[in-house]
């Protein structure tokens, strides 16, 4: 199955693989897509769509055994304060749907943040640009093809209880 996000790896001349899995629409985790690709949650990246107060619109991606740390993507971004996108306008600005957000062939070329962690794989897993389909490739070529910056920009997922 070719993608706009598998084209324009192949129009670089980028080595992956696909991995596609059956959508769960009401469980678009990284976890579950992990489970049913066969790689550890860590190495299944999500692609993020944020937006600061001086820079518009930037992708973070990040593992999926993590979350965006919002206050180090604004001090890397030149941002003072950086904000989740509402679902509702994702397709707009990226042309790709919740559980289908990659920074290939992304609709306009937004800069692009790609968690350091990543450089610690062999390979990692993005979305090819749909549900159901993964890509698995060099984190060193995912970042050369997208004109990322690699930093730290992921932490631990909140694990706060509310006691009541």
């Amino acid at each position: 199955m070719k993608t706009n996000a598998t084209r324009q790896l192949d129009k670089l001349g980028v080595s992956y693989t696909l991995r596609n899995y059956e959508v769960d629409l009401g469980d678009l985790s990284a976890a579950n897509v992990a489970g049913k690709i066969g790689l550890p949650v860590n190495q299944v990246f999500k692609t993020l769509v944020a937006k600061g107060d001086h820079g518009g619109i930037v992708l973070a991606v990040v593992p999926g055994d993590r979350e965006l740390d919002l206050k180090a993507l604004a001090r890397i971004s030149g941002n003072r304060k950086m904000e989740m996108v509402p679902l509702s306008e994702l397709q707009q600005l990226t042309g790709y749907v919740r559980g289908g957000v990659t920074a290939l062939a992304c609709k306009k070329p937004y800069p692009v943040f790609l968690d350091a962690s990543a450089g610690t794989y062999a390979a990692i897993a993005i979305s090819a640009g749909v549900r159901g389909t993964q890509i698995v490739l060099s984190p060193h070529d995912y970042a050369s093809a997208v004109g990322a910056q690699v930093v730290a920009i992921a932490r631990a997922l909140d694990q706060t209880v509310e006691i009541r």
